[in-house]
Order: structure tokens, then C-alpha cells, then sequence
């Protein structure tokens, strides 16, 4: 006689039907929750412990989600969007998580009336095309080489961070940076690669208006 197999872990739990669904917004709300009031310019910044047992204080997002250790799935996919976001865009990583957690809740009432998921994520994807119509209409042109643009743009990214006391300061140095490692090909593309070529070196004892960007 053979004996069954275990497959699972003794203690896995199996929630199915709306029970998962409801589970499910809910781990993804609490991850919201927890990045929500580091967003806007009264944003307020999160004390994290790290494993060393250095205090890390930060409104970032996706720093703090980093930190942060979850079980639950629902709640993983949401750190996996702040991830994703973070590789791709580079900023944003709190709005995308604000934005998915509240997009949930929405959606809540209308598994509540027995509105089938798929019924529910075919109307978010008709607001999505919609979403993209009135982007392209609100998006404008950029001259890169043009430097009050680019300190635009650089400063609406980090406004919201603790460095926007300093003025321009960091601004200017991170677009200094970024143009002293951009690399022109013959064909009129560009390569910048800051994560290989652009690094921060902290040096004990200075200020932070003694930063300068070193070739």
C-alpha cells in the first residue's frame, strides 16, 4: 500500500471564492496604509530599524517597503509593484502602491453586489485606455540640453524628499551627475547608466552644501 504524499505545508491555510478576494484587498490596503502618509509635501518620514541595528529615517516608498517582511501573497505582489516601478520609472514607487491599495477598495463594493473580478478588471481596463487618452493630451515636449526644464523636472521628483530644504542644491548635483556619465553614440542615442557609473561616496565630518559632483 502506498502512502499519500504531502505536498503542502501542515499549517497552509487554502481560502477560496470571496473569502480570498476579500483577504486579498485587505493585506494589499495594510501595505498601502503603511507608505500612505509619506506621500505630498506633508509627507512625514518613517523611522526604520535595519538588520545592522542602524537607524534609517526616509519617505521613500520604496525604501520602506524594502524593510518591511510579509507573508502574505497579495501583500508581496504590492511590494513586487513598488519593485517594478522603481526599475522601470525610477520615482512614483508610493503613488503606484496608493494608487493600486485604493484602486482595491473601490473595487470592494462591486464584489459585495456579486460583480464578477473579470467584469471588474475589464472596467479598469477601459478607464485604463481612457487614463492614456487624457495623458497624451496633458504631455508636452522636453529639451533635454534646455537646463531650467531638466531642473523642472528633476525638482518635482524630489520635492517631496527631505533634501527640498537645500534648494537647488540637490538637484543640481544629480543632474550634473547624470550628465557627466552620459555616454553619446555616433547615431544620436544616448547611454546612461548611473547604477555602474555614479555612486555616492559619504565622507564623515562635512556638510551637505560640500557636495560636489567629482568627474
Amino acid at each position: 500500500m502506498q502512502l499519500p504524499v504531502t505536498v503542502l505545508n501542515t499549517n497552509t491555510k487554502r481560502e477560496t471564492g470571496k473569502k480570498a478576494q476579500f483577504a486579498n484587498i485587505a493585506a494589499a490596503k495594510a501595505v498601502a496604509d503603511i507608505i500612505r502618509t509619506t506621500l505630498g509635501p506633508r509627507s512625514m518620514l518613517k523611522m526604520l530599524l535595519d538588520p545592522n541595528g542602524g537607524i534609517v529615517l526616509t519617505n521613500d516608498g520604496h525604501a520602506i517597503l524594502r524593510e518591511i517582511d510579509v507573508t502574505h501573497p497579495a501583500a508581496k505582489s504590492m511590494i513586487q509593484l513598488s519593485r517594478t516601478q522603481d526599475e522601470e520609472v525610477g520615482d512614483g514607487t508610493t503613488s503606484v502602491i496608493i494608487l493600486a491599495g485604493e484602486m482595491l477598495h473601490m473595487a470592494e463594493p462591486f464584489l459585495e453586489k456579486n460583480i464578477h473580478p473579470t467584469v471588474i478588471v475589464r472596467g479598469f481596463a477601459r478607464a485604463l485606455e481612457d487614463s492614456l487618452k487624457i495623458i497624451d493630451q496633458l504631455a508636452f515636449a522636453i529639451e533635454v540640453d534646455n537646463r531650467e526644464q531638466m531642473m523642472n523636472v528633476v525638482n518635482s521628483c524630489i520635492g517631496t524628499k527631505f533634501t527640498h530644504r537645500f534648494g537647488n542644491l540637490m538637484a543640481e548635483l544629480a543632474l550634473d551627475a547624470v550628465r557627466t556619465v552620459t555616454i553619446e553614440h555616433g547615431d544620436g542615442s544616448k547611454e546612461i547608466d548611473i547604477k555602474n557609473y555614479a555612486k555616492v561616496e559619504k565622507i564623515p565630518g562635512g556638510t551637505i552644501e560640500d557636495c560636489r559632483v567629482l568627474k
